[in-house]
């Protein structure tokens, strides 16, 4: 299997045009670009090297982003919920196992996206994150409640 994501990572790069800036250690990412005087772009990312589910889930989602172009959706959680839709879909179309962990990690991710987006008082959820708000508005009032 290593072969394997390793396979799929140099193709991933290259096809999206993303360099690494720093493998991580934690199951944590980030993905950035910078924009220089001359027009030239660089699209960079942070992500933990693909070694198993769930570290290749994060891997694609920072991906994802820059697949999907970082900032073309608003609010911010749309984009976090299509990097994460980018990054299980391939996971499917590749053959990777998309295990409950990594289901369940898309969950809070998306949960705690949502949370954030109310808490800057977000006029209107789309339907894609209604799923999540639930969970959303709970820690949303147990937030206002410990401020009381």
């Amino acid at each position: 299997m290593r072969d394997r994501y390793d396979e799929i990572t140099r193709r991933m790069l290259r096809e999206h045009a993303v360099r690494v800036r720093k493998w991580r250690t934690s199951m944590s990412g980030v993905a950035w670009q910078v924009s220089y005087a001359d027009g030239t772009v660089s699209r960079l990312i942070e992500a933990p090297r693909p070694r198993g589910p769930m570290s290749a889930a994060v891997f694609l989602h920072e991906i994802g982003h820059h697949a999907i172009g970082l900032g073309a959706y608003s609010p911010r959680c749309l984009e976090e919920y299509h990097a994460w839709k980018f990054s299980l879909d391939t996971m499917r179309a590749e053959g990777l196992n998309v295990t409950p962990a990594v289901e369940k990690r898309m969950k809070e991710s998306l949960e705690y996206a949502v949370y954030k987006a109310l808490k800057r008082r977000l006029k209107r959820l789309p339907p894609e994150l209604e799923p999540y708000l639930p969970q959303a508005q709970a820690w949303l009032a147990a937030s206002a409640a410990r401020a009381r």
